[in-house]
């Protein structure tokens, strides 16, 4: 068996604290295996609505470099230290949800031409080369505009990548089992009166929840749950976290998984190991 070379993980997300909420566990459980994680997020989400009530006067631009600065903190949490907005922070604006005005803003990620975006993202991998990278599935996990384009802008840029012959050797979207979700919600409930929040989010609105017959991969994240809980605190202007459950701004518990889940969509799955991104990756006999 030869040396297997340096593994290299890259995530394209949205804004700030989707990478924390998605794959924080993830994140750390490859970082602290001496995996090079890389992090590339597409705006800074000023449009996000502020929960602590003495930070509500940030808005725009001010927002945007207050939660790179909650991002610089969570990855800190999670012992990563590749991070970057993609074509420099402010290149791509926060479009808010889907139907609302800011959608149109001249700035907005959502209108980005898809082309020239992956191209941004392409001088990323050109210069990381990823065996592997993880995003989200075609409509974003919920629907946001944002999370529509990243998903869009990382697929493109992974073909352009393979048209001048620099492989990433698999691509995964960010999953949740329905039944891992549904049992969640059902201990989530049970606990409710004890939590700060008034009632639980619905299964529904947990992003890339699937049947579990299309989750190729499980992360085991229980040794690294407290760095996801942690990054999570981080971006303290989004999230509200009482473990093992968190809130966003309309106040609805969800859970926080420990666990994470992908979807093999690109690249050979390895035979009898469903545990590990990078399974079989640069082995050779």
């Amino acid at each position: 068996m030869t040396e297997l070379p340096e593994r290299r993980l890259l995530l394209v997300h949205a804004h700030p604290d989707d990478e924390s909420i998605n794959n924080g566990a993830t994140m750390a459980a490859y970082a602290a295996r001496g995996v090079r994680v890389t992090l590339v997020t597409c705006t800074l989400g000023e449009l996000g609505e502020v929960i602590p009530a003495d930070l509500r006067h940030l808005s725009g631009d001010a927002l945007g470099e207050y939660r790179l600065q909650e991002l610089r903190a969570a990855m800190a949490a999670l012992g990563v230290t590749d991070f970057r907005q993609l074509g420099g922070a402010g290149r791509y604006r926060d479009s808010g949800m889907m139907g609302l005005p800011d959608n149109d803003h001249p700035a907005a990620f959502w209108r980005a031409d898809v082309d020239e975006a992956a191209g941004q993202l392409l001088d990323v991998l050109r210069e990381v080369r990823p065996q592997v990278l993880v995003t989200y599935d075609p409509d974003g996990g919920y629907g946001h505009p944002d999370h529509i384009q990243a998903h869009r802008v990382a697929m493109r840029a992974v073909e352009l990548a393979a048209a001048e012959g620099l492989s990433v050797e698999r691509v995964y979207w960010n999953r949740v089992p329905r039944d891992v979700a549904d049992a969640a919600f059902a201990r989530l409930q049970g606990d409710l009166p004890e939590l700060p929040w008034e009632k639980s989010a619905a299964v529904t609105d947990v992003p890339g929840v699937v049947g579990a017959e299309r989750v190729t991969t499980r992360v085991d994240g229980s040794r690294h749950v407290a760095a996801k809980a942690a990054a999570m605190r981080a971006h303290a202007t989004q999230i509200e976290v009482a473990e093992p459950y968190f809130a966003l701004s309309n106040e609805l518990a969800q859970p926080l998984f420990a666990d994470e889940y992908y979807e093999l969509v690109r690249g050979e799955r390895a035979e009898g190991d469903d545990q590990d991104l990078f399974a079989g990756i640069g082995e050779t006999s």
